[in-house]
């Protein structure tokens, strides 16, 4: 029996703010579940919203946390490290600019802000636990991401040693999800070493085909890249364990390409869109994940360089609703069967 995708929910991080309904549990959920929405991804450095540390000890506060929810009308569909994650593996040339990730008495050192990242990820695998969740989105980090062009000439084994690093860094958090018994997802973006299917595989094999190493699959991301993001789901389909439901458009020019002349988002050819707004095919993606009996949640993650987020939100909904689809328990042409007969199946075989 296959199973129809849950949703529409949506990715609080774009949302969370000082001002309310953004400012709290309670109310961001209520907000999202007046919208319409039955789910909520939360990110799990917002203390606005989520104490990680105290989730990852206390099933207590995750049953106080879920109950507000459903009496707001939402579940929570997974927990978000994705700032997190990317400080695991940060190469120098980004100390700074990734240095806001971590809280202030960490800036400025590097080692400590390392080993408080990976401290995160593993109390983020019990508090999934704690909640009742099978599976957690964040990012891988980046070691070799300067080096993504290889000009000038990359030495050998470059690559190669940036990965066995990676690996060496997620093996052991990777196990404490396995305890756990959570899927980590990362989600596949320029800028992390895993950014598309063949460097997911790269670390995937250093990882002795780990299976809690999973993906996170949101299709903007592959079409601003020009990848077959609907093949990517025939390819891939069994490591896919959750779901961004994000658009985007590529409309390249005589004056730029995929690499956009570091113009802002607004100028780029290529661009993140809200939902309707882009090129994405979600017909085919919704298709394709029924298909596949995918079991998890339709997440919108607003991004959009033109328009409101509240906008984004409110429209995000009925778009998401619309395209999930409802499988079918019966086969169509169930009406033209004529029952099971092993014998008559022999005779029109010609073998008896």
């Amino acid at each position: 029996m296959a199973t129809t995708i849950k949703g529409p929910a949506i990715f609080l991080a774009q949302f969370a703010g000082d001002q309310a309904p953004f400012n709290s549990w309670d109310a961001i959920t209520r907000w999202a579940g007046d919208l319409g929405y039955r789910g909520v991804q939360v990110p799990s450095n917002d203390t606005r919203l989520f104490d990680l540390a105290l989730a990852a000890e206390s099933k207590t506060y995750c049953d106080e946390l879920a109950g507000i929810a459903a009496a707001n009308g939402v579940a929570i569909t997974e927990l978000s490290t994705h700032l997190q994650g990317q400080l695991v593996a940060v190469h120098p040339a980004y100390d700074e600019a990734f240095d806001g990730f971590a809280p202030p008495e960490l800036r400025g050192k590097p080692q400590a802000r390392q080993q408080w990242a990976v401290q995160q990820m593993l109390l983020a695998a019990k508090a999934s636990a704690n909640l009742g969740l099978d599976a957690s989105i964040s990012f891988s980090g980046s070691l070799a991401w300067p080096y993504v062009y290889p000009w000038p000439q990359r030495p050998a084994g470059l690559i190669e040693s940036a990965f066995d690093e990676l690996a060496r860094r997620w093996l052991p958090i990777l196990d404490a999800y396995e305890e756990a018994g959570v899927d980590l997802a990362f989600e596949l973006h320029p800028g992390e070493d895993l950014f598309d299917g063949a460097t997911f595989e790269m670390l995937l094999e250093r990882v002795h085909q780990h299976p809690r190493l999973n993906i996170a699959y949101d299709p903007s991301h592959f079409l601003l890249q020009q990848l077959d993001y609907l093949g990517f789901i025939d390819r891939y389909h069994e490591r896919i364990k959750v779901m961004h439901v994000k658009d985007a458009e590529f409309r390249p020019d005589a004056r730029q390409g995929v690499y956009s002349g570091y113009q802002g988002w607004a100028e780029r050819a290529g661009r993140f869109r809200s939902l309707g707004d882009g090129q994405v095919d979600f017909n085919a993606i919704f298709s394709k994940f029924a298909q596949y009996d995918f079991k998890g949640w339709a997440v919108l993650e607003w991004e959009c360089c033109l328009k409101h987020p509240e906008q984004g939100a409110a429209e995000g909904v009925g778009f998401i609703r619309d395209h999930i689809i409802r499988v079918t328990d019966k086969a169509f042409d169930d009406f033209a069967g004529s029952g099971a007969d092993p014998q008559r199946n022999l005779r029109m075989l010609g073998i008896a």
